[in-house]
């Protein structure tokens, strides 16, 4: 049954409410909140200008940038020095990574269940500096979720970073980070734990103190917010960090270190009201409506056994977010996809590798290359579109 505090909220999103499309493709960007929209459109009418000057409308400026980098580190339970903006999560640790310097012999270890996003700059890390890199593979018989007796035969005191994601962009299933941080420092304690949280940010609060992660990305595009990302580093990392900035520059803070200059002014102002909302009534309506979504549509996957569910089957929010990707025996997936939008174009949904091609590369499908089916759903979406999008589903697949 939808709630009642989901179909309030939902009028927040003039998106959703006003174009007649059913957004279920949201694990690749939300929708934005009115007050950020309103923000976005004030700042640019009003105070934008360079940073840095010290006339009436430049201090403002300043003031509201400002604001926003603080509403981030606070968001995260992090201090402002340690917290930096960029263009997104890619773009981000890439930075990190060309930033970053280990001591000669240095292995790093990488998981095969990630976005590319926290695979590839640690891959490039390793090919310029020497170092090793290992694979942490998830395990298809606990449904493609990293398990820790897989990751203790690859940790030795050698390993410099362990990368891995709170929350697969396909299996919509939830690592337990802070367990997950615990067991790697337990065993060696020098070892920097770095998480992706592009998937799962969305769908619950963070406090990255209480994870004990040393570094967290994830984009606030996709948390209802502008597009801009966001990356914490423990202060334990920065003796790691060599700045990329102009020499002239400050280098006391991460950001100082990795900004670039590349902090989109309006898009950082923007971010305080967005933070205001995510209260912790907030984010206790988001779980409850996510169960809701996803028990829906889950118990239609086990309703026919022509389609398996990637991920785990459990409905709970402590077990995972709605984040659905299957594949039909005998359907590719892109063919699917495209049935779909031929009887009803309101629905979108996705196929492909959706940029986790290593996982999708294990999985097993009749058709590789056009990857998985993949329903992302956040609170705004509603058990009548979930029920309606089934209904296409059965129509295109036919009896089951």
């Amino acid at each position: 049954m939808q709630t009642a505090w989901a179909t309030e909220a939902r009028y927040r999103f003039p998106s959703v409410v006003g174009t007649g499309q059913v957004y279920m493709d949201n694990a690749g960007g939300s929708q934005t909140l009115d007050v950020v929209i309103d923000s976005i459109t004030h700042y640019l009418s009003n105070t934008n200008v360079q940073l840095g000057t010290s006339y009436v409308v430049g201090q403002k400026s300043n003031e509201l940038v400002a604001a926003g980098l603080l509403a981030s580190a606070k968001f995260i339970n992090a201090d402002p020095g340690e917290v930096v903006l960029g263009s997104a999560a890619t773009q981000l640790l890439h930075n990190l990574s060309s930033a970053l310097k280990f001591p000669s012999g240095s292995e790093i270890i990488v998981s095969a269940c990630d976005h590319e996003t926290n695979v590839a700059p640690w891959l490039r890390l390793a090919e310029n500096q020497g170092h090793t890199v290992k694979f942490w593979k998830p395990s298809p018989s606990h449904e493609w979720t990293l398990q820790l007796s897989d990751l203790e035969p690859l940790l030795s005191a050698k390993t410099a970073v362990v990368a891995f994601t709170a929350c697969s962009n396909i299996t919509g299933t939830i690592h337990d980070v802070k367990t997950y941080a615990e067991f790697i420092k337990e065993k060696y304690p020098d070892t920097l734990v770095a998480v992706d949280g592009v998937a799962y940010t969305p769908h619950r609060p963070i406090d990255v103190k209480a994870l004990g992660v040393d570094f967290f990305v994830f984009s606030w595009y996709k948390v209802y917010g502008p597009h801009i990302s966001l990356l914490y580093a423990a202060p334990r990392t920065q003796k790691y960090i060599t700045p990329l900035t102009h020499f002239f520059n400050p280098t006391e803070t991460l950001f100082d270190k990795l900004n670039l200059a590349g902090g989109n002014y309006e898009l950082t102002a923007s971010l305080p009201p967005l933070v205001y909302f995510l209260t912790p009534e907030t984010w206790d309506g988001i779980k409850k409506q996510e169960e809701v979504l996803s028990k829906t549509f889950i118990d239609w996957v086990l309703s026919r056994s022509d389609v398996t569910l990637y991920g785990t089957k459990e409905t709970s929010s402590d077990k995972r977010v709605p984040v659905l990707s299957f594949s039909v025996k005998g359907w590719g997936s892109r063919d699917l996809v495209e049935a779909v939008e031929k009887e009803d174009l309101k629905y979108g949904i996705r196929w492909g590798h959706v940029y986790a091609k290593r996982l999708v590369d294990l999985l097993g499908l009749e058709k590789p290359d056009e990857g998985i089916v993949r329903v992302s759903l956040l609170f705004y979406n509603t058990v009548e579109e979930v029920e309606g999008l089934i209904k296409v589903l059965d129509k295109v697949l036919g009896k089951k």
